[in-house]
């Protein structure tokens, strides 16, 4: 219930005739779109045709320019075979990145191998990218693991849910990068509704006074689960980074060439030692924020179907096939190559082993305690049970 909606209802109930002033919502002021929007990175329009960007300049191969169509191609078919195999009971939850693609696969194809990476739990397309196999990812959704990686072996960290706390991991890393003479930089990924964490503010802080080698790559998807960004901030969000003292930009996040061409100057910039960088990846969350969630009770058909012609894959599609770089034969070994993967995603979560039941008791304490050996204890005689009435039943 917001605060303008308990106002009415009390308004109603009591019955009062005293008037107030119409509260204003200034973070739905129309008259910054425009302006707002002129502030975009852009380099690939919603139609497909190829722009140029004064400050962010970038020039692929016919080859890499496929090789982005692909990894988003196959990036989305895992995210579907995930979706899918919730509704199915196969996993307990899942958060789905449809309708960011782009962002993530343009960000992650900018890092170097040296680079470390600090995720969410919906960036599937940035561990894609750093070579995380799509089933590791899949085990703590499962509940059979409480990660799946070794996040030392992509330099890519296992996925977080506490909201924003990764941000301040990232701050500390790259600070230690920095104190190490390395030249490496670090990302930090989180979304809007994470932009109004503390946490978030913290890591800002120390970032911008240690000059520290991090970007923050912010992926604004609209939505902080039923919480409109503008019901978060006055400002856009990458205006923020100003009041820190350090430069933000706002990117199109449905544009892959966009984000990487920005993402690869705000690495660049913080190897350099010129310190943090806040990117905002204008973008939309096409799905539910989890399958626990129902977008259709807090936003508008309308506004989903607007985003929809705003298609990451479909952009670059289009540009490809204007450009003549890809044919038929070239989307169909893509199309087929994404049906394996996601064969091989279904056989592999069917195949994952239950844990150790008895395993969340271990690596407690390093000497072991008196308390956690007594909850051993009971939690055994209680999975027994269990077996003691199959057997009582079988002998009935």
């Amino acid at each position: 219930m917001t605060v303008e909606g308990t106002a009415q209802r009390k308004t109603t109930r009591g019955g009062s005739k005293r008037t107030t002033a119409k509260k204003a919502s200034p973070a739905r002021n129309k008259a910054t779109r425009p302006a707002e929007q002129d502030e975009l990175v852009q380099l690939l329009t919603p139609e497909g045709k190829r722009v140029e960007h004064p400050d962010y300049a970038i020039d692929l191969s016919p080859e890499e320019l496929r090789g982005l169509y692909r990894d988003m191609v196959l990036t989305r078919k895992f995210d579907a075979e995930a979706t899918t195999l919730q509704r199915q009971g196969e996993l307990g939850l899942w958060a789905s990145l449809l309708g960011q693609e782009a962002a993530q696969i343009g960000s992650g194809r900018a890092l170097r191998d040296d680079d470390y990476v600090f995720p969410t739990y919906r960036e599937h397309g940035v561990a894609w990218c750093r070579g995380v196999d799509p089933t590791n990812l899949l085990g703590m959704f499962r509940g059979v693991n409480h990660g799946g990686w070794d996040p030392n072996s992509n330099n890519f960290h296992l996925y977080t849910i506490v909201i924003g706390s990764q941000t301040l991991h990232a701050t500390g890393y790259a600070m230690g990068v920095q104190k190490d003479g390395a030249d490496s930089a670090v990302i930090a990924y989180f979304g809007d509704g994470a932009s109004s964490q503390g946490d978030v503010a913290e890591s800002f802080t120390f970032s911008a006074v240690y000059n520290a080698p991090v970007v923050f790559f912010c992926q604004n998807n609209q939505w902080a689960i039923s919480e409109p960004t503008d019901r978060q901030t006055r400002v856009p969000l990458y205006q923020r980074a100003r009041g820190f003292g350090f430069p933000g930009v706002r990117v199109d996040g449905n544009d892959v060439l966009a984000c990487l061409a920005v993402t690869r100057a705000a690495l660049e910039r913080a190897r350099t030692g010129e310190g943090p960088m806040l990117v905002e990846a204008f973008t939309y969350r096409m799905g539910a924020h989890t399958t626990s969630d129902d977008p259709t009770k807090y936003r508008a058909d309308e506004e989903t179907r607007a985003w929809e012609a705003k298609d990451p894959i479909l952009r670059l599609r289009r540009y490809l096939e204007a450009e003549g770089l890809v044919d038929d034969a070239y989307l169909a070994a893509v199309e087929e190559e994404s049906e394996a993967l996601g064969k091989r995603v279904r056989d592999a979560v069917r195949a994952m082993p239950d844990p150790d039941t008895m395993a969340i008791f271990e690596n407690v304490y390093a000497d072991g305690h008196a308390l956690v050996d007594e909850e051993r204890a009971q939690f055994a005689a209680y999975q027994a049970s269990f077996a003691d009435a199959d057997a009582a039943a079988e002998e009935n």
